[in-house]
């Protein structure tokens, strides 16, 4: 195995063995490249058949856990509070990292970092931003629209809205396009309620909250947590509140209760 195959591989950072079978066009010389890689320490074994190049000098992987995410499957993509901790509007770092795709993995970990599957439902919003050698991401519209979705997958209420707080931008006709992919009653309500106190922040339309509002129908749902005591009625959005939930953002992120 020549430094050439190495330096070569250094370029796409995560790869399988079909990306070696490639530039040998033999599967045994591939097989034996891969063993003799690992053995040098050059690669390390992601899981069964990924694999990510090291650095020659201190043996530690060239991609990050958002390239290597994004390369576990062929549609994969970095997703949910793993995607706002990538466009940087966290302020909390997690050990886990959802990762969605249309083709179900089993969740692993590697280097102390957990990947989590969650199914995809669509790919529009995904984007390939030029980091790392190239890693596919949400945009921060379809992200903020996925934690809304998914708040348990946002890091829970209180950091998706500490991450809204870091925002000061969202296109609202990219935030209509990804509520009407998924076309669920209980995220307009979401979307309205919590965008409609933070509009003026992310410079949204009244014609965006006016928009959700007339998505909503009878309903009424708890906003977050069903078992708590400490409610309020919002009558305009249909939701069960915490009265406190505001005055967490307005003294600037302390915790509610």
């Amino acid at each position: 195995m020549d430094m050439k195959t190495y330096e070569k591989l250094l370029q796409i950072g995560v790869f399988t063995i079909n990306d070696i079978d490639n530039i040998y066009g033999n599967r045994n010389s591939a097989a034996s490249a891969i063993k003799a890689l690992l053995k040098k320490g050059l690669v390390s074994s992601i899981k069964k058949n990924l694999y990510v190049c090291n650095n020659f000098e201190d043996k530690v992987p060239v991609a990050d856990k958002f390239k290597i995410g994004s390369s576990i499957t062929k549609d994969a993509y970095v997703s949910h509070h793993s995607a706002l901790e990538f466009h940087g509007l966290t302020n909390q770092l997690f050990f886990e990292v959802y990762i969605s795709s249309g083709s179900v993995f089993k969740p692993f970990e590697f280097n102390g970092i957990k990947y989590q599957y969650t199914a995809s439902k669509t790919t529009e919003g995904v984007e390939t931003y030029n980091t790392n050698r190239g890693v596919r991401v949400t945009n921060p519209e379809r992200t903020v629209i996925d934690c809304l979705k998914d708040l348990d997958k946002a890091g829970g209420l209180e950091e998706f809205l500490n991450s809204l707080r870091l925002i000061t931008y969202l296109d609202s006709d990219k935030l209509i396009k990804y509520l009407e992919l998924y076309d669920i009653q209980f995220l307009y309500q979401k979307a309205g309620y919590i965008m409609e106190y933070f509009k003026k922040e992310l410079k949204l339309p009244d014609s965006f909250i006016d928009y959700c509002h007339n998505k909503i129908k009878k309903s009424k749902r708890y906003l977050y947590e069903k078992e708590d005591k400490n409610l309020i009625y919002d009558s305009k959005w249909r939701l069960l509140i915490n009265k406190s939930l505001f005055e967490f953002m307005e003294q600037g992120g302390e915790e509610f209760v």
